[in-house]
């Protein structure tokens, strides 16, 4: 019997004794192996779900290196011509819609600037029309 047999999330004598221990010397410790009781099956699962979300995470973050680097030859010179020109191709059409999408940027933060004057001056129009005056506000008045 090994250390991790002993220890299986299960309702075994030593999962409770250390639960109560935990319970005695500081409550979240024996609400922690509570917890590992009750869902330590999952937790498995959940491990393992979340290692192949990361590793399709980080593999994703290898591509793009991989997928520029063609300074290898095939020893297809064609081949190799051809993906050069691709490759190159592709780069250029990746800044181009690089250049877009700035411009998209721009262009909707101008838009919310206008948004945003047009609605400042509303309330100020509004604000001068319900105090009566069309003089400019101001806050304090000397007597």
């Amino acid at each position: 019997m090994n250390q991790s047999a002993l220890l299986r999330p299960d309702w075994t004598p030593a999962t409770i004794a250390l639960m109560v221990l935990g319970f005695v010397v500081f409550w979240p410790l024996g609400l922690a192996m509570l917890a590992y009781i009750i869902f330590g099956e999952r937790l498995r699962s959940f491990k393992r779900d979340a290692n192949d979300a990361a590793d399709r995470f980080f593999g994703g973050l290898k591509r793009p290196y991989q997928r520029y680097n063609s300074h290898f030859s095939t020893g297809n010179v064609a081949f190799d011509e051809w993906r050069t020109a691709e490759l190159n191709r592709l780069e250029e059409e990746r800044r181009r819609l690089d250049e877009m999408r700035e411009e998209f940027d721009s262009y909707m933060r101008e838009l919310r600037r206008a948004k945003d004057q047009e609605e400042f001056d509303r309330f100020m129009r509004e604000r001068r029309n319900s105090r009566g005056d069309s003089g400019p506000v101001t806050e304090f008045t000397r007597a």
